[in-house]
């Protein structure tokens, strides 16, 4: 897909990859949605980027996804690519999950990405052409101690992507899943459980990608349809 002038809904838009996407996208000449909970952040933010819109949105609440297209069609008038970034961690082993927050996550890690995924779809469809692309998480790729609350989320996620990319072919829609890395945000300052990431146990961390870096990611996958776009190609072989 060309992204000039096209219309981008972004969510978890406030920070981190979310906002480096929305700032990239914008200077691709991208008209951009930016959607998340915190409005301060979002009008800092549209304030720099030409031809933005901001709409508060909790991403685990219904009403407020579909509150968030239909000012979106009231504003730009289309939707022609979704981001689905917002999103959180759980850091805890298997036997210390607690049901409710897990539950709370799967709202957000999967139940409101596929909520918005229903909204957009239709009107896609109607404009015979369309980019979905969902942010997944490398631990969805692998096994590691503490991070199957999340990485069983994000699995979901690829699960409801793929499918989806196999329904929507016909329809010139293409549905993508980026795969971060270990990213420079403040991601692993608001996991869910308000833990911190255990070094330690990692060992050696290696260096962090930059948010920037996933948003380039991200922009392969709108501009080249594929269905997985990995931030470093050692992650395809798994």
């Amino acid at each position: 897909m060309n992204v000039k002038d096209k219309v981008a809904i972004v969510t978890g838009a406030s920070s981190g990859i979310g906002e480096a996407t929305a700032k990239l996208l914008s200077e691709k000449g991208v008209k951009v949605v930016l959607a998340s909970r915190s409005t301060s952040k979002l009008k800092k933010l549209s304030r720099s980027l030409k031809n933005s819109f901001v709409v508060q949105t909790d991403m685990t609440d219904e009403t407020q996804i579909k509150e968030l297209v239909k000012k979106t069609i009231q504003h730009f008038g289309q939707v022609d690519i979704l981001i689905n970034n917002a999103g959180r961690g759980y850091q805890v082993p298997i036997m210390q999950i607690e049901q409710d927050k897990y539950r709370e996550l799967f709202d957000l890690d999967v139940v409101g990405p596929l909520v918005l995924m229903q909204q957009v779809i239709p009107l896609m469809k109607k404009q015979k052409s369309g980019a979905i692309v969902n942010i997944s998480s490398g631990t969805s790729l692998m096994t590691i101690y503490g991070i199957g609350a999340y990485s069983s989320l994000k699995r979901a996620l690829n699960g409801i992507s793929l499918t989806a990319r196999e329904e929507l072919k016909d329809d010139n829609i293409n549905v993508s899943l980026v795969y971060p890395y270990i990213t420079k945000t403040n991601f692993h300052k608001n996991l869910l459980n308000n833990s911190t990431w255990d070094m330690q146990r990692e060992g050696d961390m290696p260096e962090f990608d930059t948010p920037e870096h996933v948003a380039e990611k991200i922009l392969e996958a709108i501009e080249t349809g594929k269905a997985e776009i990995f931030a470093h190609d050692f992650m395809a072989k798994r």
